[in-house]
């Protein structure tokens, strides 16, 4: 779809798109430049952790300006190059030099093990799109947002979504698809428990990475991820709780044993990490609370429940000292359109 713009155009438009939850994890790239996957995934869109993200196009800028959670970052850094991947995509397919302001705000901790490049590039995807006046698919959506960040392609779609590995070296077979919508499953809960708020010393990208290259048992994990996928949807279909906890609990487990065999070793938990994993895990095996953990590339938990349960898991966190804080979430919509803009 080529769209032709005057190089006079300028629009601006904001967008939300909300963080989401790896359920079974995707960990390693078969293509780093198009962000393809080493194996399929499946996650649950957050409907109360999420980013906001504003974009303008206009001629009057010689190269394009990020500003992310009120700080400026420029060509060099990481954070620009992923925004830079997607609007270079963008401006391809408009047919337009013009470049683009973006600020962006997170209303959660960043680069915490929250999923923020999930949310935040997918917000870009959407808003840049409707901003240079393209009419995009949710497929081409969640591509597009994919060259930013791998999750981010996930973003796109609210409720239970698969990011399908694909075959293909192009990437065109490689995209997020809803599993269940955001209504599906009404009592399905998610606590995420921030305890830290300091950024990661090692990005996911960079754990990611070294995990592929070192780890001695990483062979075995992409066949191992995409039989989960098979497992847990088929579970989710069924709103069966225990079976998406334990499938969940091991994928995260897995992930998180790859990287500690990695060459140096990676490891994201902090103290309170473990104290919260003991902490479900005895709420489980002695009370029979159907609650359950999974973790992403950083030291936060991600509690799995529901709603019935909801008060007494956070009473039993509320006992752990210095939890920095907890937000709750039921699977949440896509990403939405706002009237009020960042600048």
């Amino acid at each position: 779809m080529q769209v032709p713009i005057n190089e006079d155009f300028m629009s601006k438009t904001t967008a939300r798109a909300f963080s989401n939850i790896a359920l079974v994890k995707y960990w390693g790239k078969r293509d780093e430049e198009k962000m393809l996957p080493q194996n399929s995934s499946v996650s649950v869109t957050l409907s109360d952790m999420y980013a906001t993200t504003t974009v303008e196009f206009s001629a009057g800028l010689t190269k394009h300006e990020l500003m992310l959670n009120g700080e400026s970052y420029f060509s060099g850094s990481s954070e620009y190059s992923k925004v830079e991947s997607v609007l270079k995509r963008i401006k391809k397919t408009a047919s337009t030099g013009l470049n683009a302001k973006v600020v962006s705000k997170n209303n959660f901790p960043t680069s915490a093990g929250f999923a923020s490049s999930a949310a935040g590039l997918a917000a870009l995807a959407v808003a840049a799109s409707k901003a240079i006046d393209l009419s995009l698919s949710k497929k081409e959506l969640s591509i597009l947002a994919r060259y930013g960040s791998g999750s981010a392609s996930r973003s796109v779609l609210g409720g239970f979504v698969k990011w399908n590995r694909g075959e293909k070296d192009d990437g065109s077979d490689s995209y997020a698809t809803e599993v269940v919508s955001d209504t599906y499953w009404p009592e399905f809960r998610i606590l995420a428990v921030s305890v830290s708020n300091l950024r990661k010393k090692i990005k996911s990208s960079d754990a990611m990475r070294r995990t592929v290259a070192t780890s001695p048992y990483y062979t075995k994990w992409p066949k191992e991820a995409e039989r989960d996928v098979q497992k847990i949807e088929n579970a989710i279909k069924k709103r069966d709780i225990k079976s998406v906890g334990e499938i969940a609990e091991r994928s995260a487990f897995s992930m998180h044993g790859l990287m500690m065999t990695a060459k140096p070793p990676i490891l994201y938990f902090l103290p309170k990490t473990i104290e919260l994993i003991n902490v479900i895990a005895q709420l489980r095996e002695k009370e029979s609370v159907n609650a359950y953990v999974t973790i992403d590339a950083g030291p936060q938990v991600k509690i799995l429940c529901l709603k019935k349960d909801i008060d007494y898991i956070k009473e039993k966190i509320a006992k752990i000292n210095d939890i920095q804080k907890i937000f709750e979430s039921r699977p949440g919509t896509g990403p939405q359109f706002l009237s009020d803009h960042l600048f």
